[in-house]
């Protein structure tokens, strides 16, 4: 059911974290992957000897996803080892956590060119070289839908890359391309670190969370798994929420 060797996935920000974990899954179930980083180069290396070990090929690409130049030359690699492109699975954020009265417009367009015009860059580099049934996966959160402090700009960004997938859904579909949002609840990794409130969060979201228990990267991975095979193909321009029924509280 999940055998999808002979494909090919890349995972924007995919050295540590919910990446990390969704390329590893992939590579599990006979995937090849691509693993793009920006800074973490020795996380990104650990991460390609583990897929390795799975027995899946991997191609380790330093990229800034928020440079069209940088994306471009990344595309080049992929098609120059693989020739193709099967998942697509866009991972990479950042931001700035600010009070809105604090934000400039630095830390606006940072928010919205990593998180979602990033988006519309891979898609233009991937879709020509996507078979008919490729993927495409955007990474949110519940920032998008929900008001979380000192979050703005990023949840903003998360707010328009899910209503650019529902566009891109339409538009790809004809060609055979599923394209749709995987919202996490609130996970513990790296980028939670950033947050000045983290373990207020974590407490917060472990209790009201009705199946008991903090969402990992590994759930994550899990629906990513899933949104890549046969299983998924009638889903399109959905956002799947993986948080344990948190998001459902009032």
């Amino acid at each position: 059911m999940f055998n999808l060797k002979g494909k090919v996935a890349l995972v924007t920000g995919s050295s540590r974290g919910i990446g990390k974990a969704i390329a590893l899954r992939l590579a599990e179930n006979g995937v090849d992957m691509v693993v793009n980083y920006m800074r973490h180069r020795r996380d990104a290396e650990a991460t390609a000897e583990l897929i390795a070990a799975k027995g899946a090929r991997c191609l380790v690409v330093k990229a800034n996803v928020a440079n069209d130049d940088d994306v471009k030359e990344m595309f080049v690699q992929i098609t120059r080892e693989y020739g193709k492109l099967d998942f697509l699975v866009s991972n990479a954020a950042s931001g700035v956590l600010k009070p809105v009265l604090e934000l400039d417009s630095r830390h606006w367009n940072w928010a919205m060119d990593i998180n979602a015009r990033a988006l519309l860059t891979l898609v233009q580099q991937a879709a020509p070289i996507m078979p008919k049934g490729g993927r495409i996966m955007a990474v949110s959160s519940l920032g998008a839908v929900r008001a979380i402090e000192n979050y703005t700009a990023v949840g903003a960004s998360k707010a328009a890359l899910e209503s650019l997938v529902r566009h891109m859904a339409v538009e790809l579909g004809p060609l055979g391309i599923n394209v749709n949002t995987i919202s996490a609840g609130a996970v513990d990794t790296e980028a939670l670190k950033k947050f000045p409130n983290r373990q207020q969060i974590l407490d917060t979201a472990a209790a009201r969370t009705p199946l008991g228990r903090l969402t990992m990267p590994e759930d994550v991975a899990d629906v990513a798994l899933f949104l890549c095979s046969d299983l998924a193909t009638m889903i399109q321009g959905q956002t799947l929420v993986v948080d344990g029924g948190y998001s459902i509280r009032a």
